[in-house]
Formats: C-alpha cells, structure tokens, sequence
C-alpha cells in the first residue's frame, strides 16, 4: 500500500489472521469474512492516526461486528436448502474434535445474529461480559441472557457431553 500511515500495515499483518478469524466465525464464510475484514480495514484506515494510539484491536473488533450485523439486515433471509444435518461424532477417534468443530460452527451459524456475536466474542475470542458489552453497546446484562440463551442451543442441538464450554471457577457466570 503507497502511502501507507504509519503503522496500520504492521498491525495488519500481525492481526491479520486473528481478525480474519473473527469474521468468519460471525459470517461462516471464508470469502464473506474476507469481504467484510477488507471492507473493516478500509473503513478503518482513513482514522488509523486516530485510532491506533488507543486499542485499534477492539476497534476494529466492534467495527466487524457492527459491519456484520449492518450486511446481516440486508440479507435476504428466506430458506436455504441444505443437506443432511451433521451427525455427531460416534466415537473418540482422531478425526473428533474435527467433527465437533464443524457441527459447532453449524449450530452458531444458525444462532440469531445477537447471540452468535456474543458467542464468538466471549467464548471463541475470550473476551469479559464487560468487554462484550462495550463491543456491542449494549449492558452486561444483555451479553449474559444473550450468552445463556445462545449456550442452551447449542446444548440442546450438539448435547450436553459434547460442550467444551468451562463453567464454574473456570470461568465467570456467563
């Protein structure tokens, strides 16, 4: 990039992947999260001189989500055809936890668009109630029922042996 600012193509290439990882979690789209990381990142250069002396990471971190939702309210959403659901893992083998990753990535695309953003931000990216909240402007409150509402899904769908989500002194409420 000529004329690049300072700085902005170093933070892109180190967060880069991490970013990118991002938005496909909230699109699960390989192309539409490119899309939309490219789409962030020119929103967000013009300001970069602004915004990198702060935490240009959460910036760009609630520009993708606010981005997201904004193409998610465009998006024709009447039926999709599909195949078969996933089936579930049987057994404990090597190819498991591959089979568990795609059929959770299946259910939290299915999520209402609030829920999988709290998902991918406090499970995926491990971000605090508080933090989420301030991605997403709105209360702690919010991302908890959110969060609880979004988890009793998944529950429901991939069963309850099969969640890898910590509770307890692991992990604060919701």
């Amino acid at each position: 990039m000529t004329g690049a600012t300072p700085g902005f193509e170093e933070f892109v290439a180190a967060r880069g992947p991490r970013l990118l990882r991002i938005a496909w979690l909230l699109t699960g789209d390989a192309h539409q999260a490119e899309d939309l990381l490219q789409t962030v990142l020119a929103k967000v250069w013009p300001k970069w001189r602004r915004i990198a002396g702060g935490q240009p990471e959460a910036y760009i971190r609630k520009a993708l989500v606010n981005t997201y939702a904004s193409w998610w309210q465009r998006r024709w959403r009447g039926e999709v055809p599909c195949g078969e659901l996933p089936d579930l893992p049987a057994s404990s083998d090597a190819f498991s936890d591959v089979d568990l990753e795609r059929a959770l990535g299946a259910v939290v695309r299915r999520l209402p668009r609030r829920q999988r953003a709290v998902i991918v931000l406090r499970y995926f990216e491990d971000l605090s109630v508080e933090q989420t909240a301030a991605t997403l402007g709105c209360q702690p409150g919010t991302v908890k029922s959110q969060a609880a509402k979004a988890l009793r899904t998944l529950r429901a769908e991939l069963g309850e042996s099969s969640m890898p989500i910590r509770t307890g002194a692991d992990r604060e409420q919701y």
